[in-house]
Formats: structure tokens, C-alpha cells, sequence
């Protein structure tokens, strides 16, 4: 063939970008674009804080697209949760120390072509979870779902895979008044008002299910027809409050369904005049805080059995004994990962079935790591109660392997149970988020882990969003007006 009729090498080709899988994946989601005679198609990456961007492209564009990927700005990259730059971008090497993050030029996603889904509450629409790359092919250092990724690798390697179920509680809201006045369109804008859709505190009973199940039915069908393994759709003690629980899915899929649901949710509350709040604790009157329990296990690739039942002790295999000692001994860094916000840090009260301490027993809410599973049985599993529902869950699921990693390499032991949560001598969980991000900058196995460059990037954003807090709020222990403008309609 001569040179005139050889086709150009695309981004992906070029690059060495997709798997064989990935390259019949993509073929596939091509003939669906077709099949399904779509018109718009978005491209989105989770950025560093959980928070779906993108673009939106001309379906027949897309399939040229997915091969030579989609330009976005690099600033994208450097926002803390006000959408504020938190980096000098247009010094000598962005604030980042590297040519290709300064200057606000581009990167390039690239979708993942086993993510495309097409949605069910946006006519004619596919959509693709993209991974990110610089023009010159390398990847992205701040891609947290390259950051899990590597993680899983890791794991691998010492002969397990991480298998994860999401328990995630939210509230959802009638929007009363979405602020949309000029005078509103604050940086960040002023919270939307909402009233309730019950009164709460009637946990788990069907009269207050009912009365929020018409709200809760499009967002239940969507999530299902995105394929999304939901096992339980749930009314929470608080007023307004929900949650969904998820089978369990094996690392990278897990996360990808944390960050698919949480948008999916609040796109079609939206589109049916309701706000759905992924906040942990919102800043009206007589709410309850929401969480997001992580329930996890590993499985050894050798047998394809669970690695944690046994009988080492309380149900648990000498790896799960010290996989659970690792979530414990680390906890204060990987809070900066689970509770990444300011408000978070409100939840963490006793007699709350909160945490507040670093400590575990079976079957007990009032723990930070709760053992589930009687003894010799195969879905023994540790549920770890610290997580907010904003938290990115490649980070948080990340954080929670190099701390089990560590106990396991280690051979850490948990100590005793804590029967009396509330009362146990142990380590307090972090206060606040400042406490939380010094004890990751000063963690030699975060820092070892993730990369200490991205543990400077982390919390100087994170840091960034605590200076910003402090000089313009105050609020003790109370949910402050800057909190329910920040996070409540971003998460």
C-alpha cells in the first residue's frame, strides 16, 4: 500500500492505548451509536474530587473521537471544589514543576470503550468514562482512576484481587427555588432551597418508603438500565434520606458504578424537578448525616476463594486480620481520602452509629471497621464505616488497599474487638480535614504509595479549599451557609 492510501495513526494507535478487549469494545459501542441512532455522545473523566466533566459531541463525530480522543483544558486539573484554579498555571511549569500542566493547555481523554453506556433519562445520548493522557501520549499523573488502577496492579502482584460493595446513603429533595437570579450566581452560587419528601425518622418502615418511592422509582429504573448491580433501595432514619445498596464488583468496576450512580442520580432527580445531595451532612434543619459504607474483601487468584474467612479469629483469616489492622493503623491519612471535605468531619459523633475512634468488632454500627460474616463463611467481609458519599471512590478504595497492603506486609495486629465503641480507648478519628491532610503529608506509606507528587497535588487543593473555609466562614461544629454553598449541589 502506498504512503497516500495508508489511513493516518490515530492518538490511540499511535500510543498503544487499548487492549485487544478494549479495541472489540469499542467496535461494539460504534455499531450501538448506530443501532440505537444516537445524536449526542458525552465524553466525561472523574476529576480529582469525584466530579463527572466532559464534553459533548455530534454522534457521528464519535467514533472518529474515540480513536483520536477529546481535548480538555488542563486547568480542569488544578480546580478545587469551587471550581477555583488552586495552582500559578501560567508560571514556568503550572505550579505542577511540569511543562505539560502549565499554561492551561490541553490534555486528551480517551474513553474507555467497556464504559459506554447509552442513558436512559437524556434522548439520543451515549456516554464514555475516559482515562486521560497528555498530547505526547503520557499519562495523566493526577487520573485517580489510573491511581486505583495501579493499585489493583499492585494487588495483583501479591496474588489477590478487591472485591467492593457500596452501601451509599444521600438525601433527595423537592426543589423549591433553584437560584437563578443574577444576583445568586455567586462563585460558588447560592445553595438551591428544597423541602422535604417525608418527615423521617421512621427507619425502614413501608409507610415512609411509600411516601418516597414515586420520587425514587426514575432514579431506581435508571440506575438499573445503566446496568448497574443495585441490590436495595432503602428509606434512612433521617427526613428525606435514602440509600442504595450495590452487589459486590471487583475493583475498577466498583468505582466506575460509585461514579456513574451518584451523577445518574442527580442528572434525573434534576430533570424531575427533585435535588439529590450526595453531602454528608446538609445544612438544614433536623437532617441526619449520610455516610458511605465501604464493604470489601480480597480474593486470592490462585483458589478464587475469599482471602479472609477463616478462623485465625472472630471469623477472620490471618490476611483479613491484618488487612483490618492496616484500615486501622492508617486511618487518620486515608481520611483525607474518605471524609475529603470539611463537612464530612461533622458526621464522626458517638452514640451516632458513626465512628469516631479507630477500632473494630463484629457486627457493631457504633465501629469504624465492622467484621461481617460468621465464621467458614465464604462472603466474610470487613465494612468500613468511615466514608462520606462525596469521597472519589478511586481514592478512597485505593487508600483503603495500600493500608491493608501495609498490614498484610507488615503482619500488623488489630488488637481487641471494641464492644463499647463509644467508650474504647483508641486513636480519635481526625477532627477535621486539616488534621486529616497532615496526617497524610506526613505518612511514609501514602507517601510511598500514591507518589508523594500526588500527595503534594491532594492536599494542596484540599488545602486550598480549608484556607478559603477559614477566611470566609465560621461555624464550630455547626454546618455553616459556606458549606451548604460549596458541597450541596456539587456532590
Amino acid at each position: 500500500m502506498s504512503s497516500r492510501n495508508r489511513q493516518p495513526i490515530s492518538f490511540v494507535e499511535r500510543h498503544g492505548l487499548w487492549t485487544g478487549e478494549q479495541a472489540r469494545a469499542a467496535k461494539a459501542a460504534a455499531q450501538a451509536i448506530k443501532k440505537h441512532k444516537l445524536e449526542l455522545v458525552r465524553f466525561s473523566f472523574a476529576d480529582q474530587h469525584g466530579v463527572l466533566r466532559g464534553k459533548t459531541v455530534l454522534a457521528g463525530d464519535a467514533p472518529g473521537l474515540m480513536q483520536a480522543g477529546v481535548t480538555m483544558t488542563t486547568t480542569l486539573l488544578a480546580k478545587d471544589t469551587a471550581h477555583k484554579t488552586a495552582f500559578p498555571v501560567f508560571t514556568p511549569g503550572g505550579g505542577f514543576d511540569m511543562a505539560e500542566m502549565q499554561g492551561a493547555g490541553d490534555f486528551v481523554m480517551v474513553p474507555d470503550p467497556a464504559t459506554f453506556r447509552v442513558l436512559p433519562w437524556a434522548p439520543n445520548t451515549g456516554w464514555f468514562l475516559c482515562d486521560m493522557f497528555f498530547p505526547n501520549g503520557k499519562p495523566v499523573p493526577f487520573s485517580t482512576r489510573q491511581i486505583l488502577r495501579d493499585a489493583l496492579a499492585r494487588l495483583k502482584t501479591a496474588g489477590f484481587d478487591y472485591l467492593a460493595g457500596l452501601e451509599v446513603e444521600f438525601h433527595l429533595f423537592k426543589l423549591e427555588n433553584p437560584r437563578l437570579t443574577p444576583e445568586d450566581a455567586t462563585w460558588p452560587p447560592r445553595a438551591p432551597e428544597v423541602s422535604l419528601l417525608n418527615q423521617g425518622y421512621q427507619y425502614l418502615t413501608e409507610s415512609r418508603f411509600d411516601q418516597i418511592d414515586a420520587a425514587l422509582e426514575p432514579i431506581r429504573r435508571g440506575v438499573t438500565a445503566l446496568g448497574m448491580p443495585l441490590r436495595s433501595v432503602e428509606v434512612e432514619l433521617g427526613p428525606s434520606q435514602c440509600e442504595f445498596t450495590f452487589r459486590p464488583q471487583t475493583g475498577l468496576d466498583a468505582a466506575d458504578t460509585m461514579i456513574l450512580f451518584r451523577a445518574a442520580t442527580k442528572q434525573i432527580a434534576r430533570r424531575h424537578g427533585l435535588l439529590a445531595s450526595f453531602m454528608c451532612r446538609p445544612a438544614q434543619p433536623n437532617l441526619f448525616s449520610s455516610g458511605w459504607h465501604l464493604h470489601q474483601s480480597l480474593l486470592d487468584r490462585r483458589r478464587g476463594l475469599s482471602a479472609f474467612a477463616g478462623n485465625a479469629r472472630d471469623g477472620l483469616s490471618a490476611t483479613g486480620l491484618n488487612f483490618l489492622a492496616g484500615l486501622l493503623t492508617h486511618a487518620h491519612a486515608a481520611a483525607a481520602f474518605s471524609t475529603p471535605t470539611i463537612n464530612g468531619y461533622k458526621r464522626y459523633r458517638a452514640y451516632t452509629l458513626a465512628p469516631d475512634r479507630a477500632i473494630w468488632a463484629r457486627d457493631n454500627r457504633g465501629v469504624m471497621v465492622r467484621i461481617l460474616g460468621q465464621p467458614g463463611d465464604p462472603s466474610t467481609h470487613l465494612e468500613n464505616r468511615i466514608g462520606e458519599p462525596a469521597a472519589n471512590p478511586y481514592l478512597y478504595m485505593t487508600s483503603q488497599i495500600y493500608a491493608g497492603l501495609d498490614g498484610m506486609a507488615q503482619k500488623r495486629d488489630p488488637g481487641p474487638s471494641a464492644d463499647t465503641p463509644y467508650e474504647t480507648k483508641a486513636p480519635l478519628l481526625p477532627k477535621d480535614l486539616g488534621e486529616a491532610l497532615a496526617a497524610l503529608r506526613a505518612s511514609e506509606v501514602f507517601g510511598k504509595a500514591f507518589g508523594k507528587a500526588f500527595v503534594d497535588y491532594y492536599a494542596h487543593i484540599k488545602e486550598a479549599e480549608l484556607a478559603r473555609f477559614k477566611a470566609e466562614a465560621t461555624g464550630g461544629s455547626e454546618v455553616t451557609a459556606w458549606e451548604q454553598n460549596e458541597y450541596f449541589d456539587l456532590f
